[in-house]
């Protein structure tokens, strides 16, 4: 890959608190391992989303220093933070099938040195299992809340709690909720005020979201030692 094919952000983490995130899904096996590569002689920790498995393997037995996130279908490259701190957000999800996009969001904010907490399988189908672990996110800083169907999570969420929500509309569901458009369209149309959305399926969106929030409210350092590679 030249220059001219790929133009990375290296000083986004220093102007931002940010490390950049490669988009993977449309680039090749050698394309990713070429900027992973540039990234971590660079001294970033590089970090790549939405890769499936059968390219995942290739762009490892390229750069066997890779590492894979399955559940996440992510890549990384570096010494990630310890992520072993009080947990500053909790990723939330509908049920089980978003569990790849709430594991996105969990890895890129451990990226940043941000540590967090899942509640898996809390959607309002039954209401009882978000009920019962209100307690539990009463310490949490920021909510992100992942949902597919008509995605009424966020909302409902948004309704109960005082702390900031992401919602991250998920592509699962039958016919009309469209890979997910239903979910978008029911969280912007929300009645609960302040509730902030993000893009289908965009758990790293969401994550950069609270990390912003972190930052502005001084919970979380600029990001610069946290995400250096070692």
């Amino acid at each position: 890959m030249s220059a001219l094919e790929a133009r990375l952000d290296l000083q986004r983490r220093r102007r931002l608190g940010m490390v950049e995130a490669v988009w993977g899904e449309h680039k090749t096996a050698a394309q990713i391992a070429t900027i992973l590569k540039t990234m971590h002689h660079a001294g970033e920790l590089a970090f790549v989303t939405r890769v499936d498995p059968v390219k995942a393997a290739d762009v490892q037995a390229r750069c066997p220093e890779v590492q894979v996130h399955a559940a996440a279908s992510c890549l990384t490259l570096g010494k990630l933070p310890p992520g072993d701190g009080k947990p500053l957000v909790a990723v939330l999800s509908g049920g089980t099938s978003d569990r790849r996009v709430a594991e996105e969001a969990a890895l890129a904010l451990r990226v940043h040195g941000v540590s967090s907490v899942p509640f898996l399988d809390v959607g309002v189908a039954g209401l009882h299992r978000l009920l019962a672990v209100l307690p539990d996110l009463e310490a949490v800083p920021v909510l992100i809340a992942c949902a597919g169907m008509e995605g009424a999570l966020p909302t409902v969420l948004a309704g109960l709690v005082p702390q900031p929500v992401i919602g991250v509309p998920v592509s699962v569901g039958y016919g009309v909720s469209a890979g997910g458009r239903a979910a978008l369209d029911g969280m912007l149309a929300s009645c609960a005020p302040g509730l902030s959305v993000v893009n289908i399926d965009n758990g790293y969106g969401a994550a950069m979201a609270a990390l912003r929030i972190l930052l502005g409210r001084g919970l979380q350092g600029s990001g610069d030692e946290a995400s250096r590679a070692q």
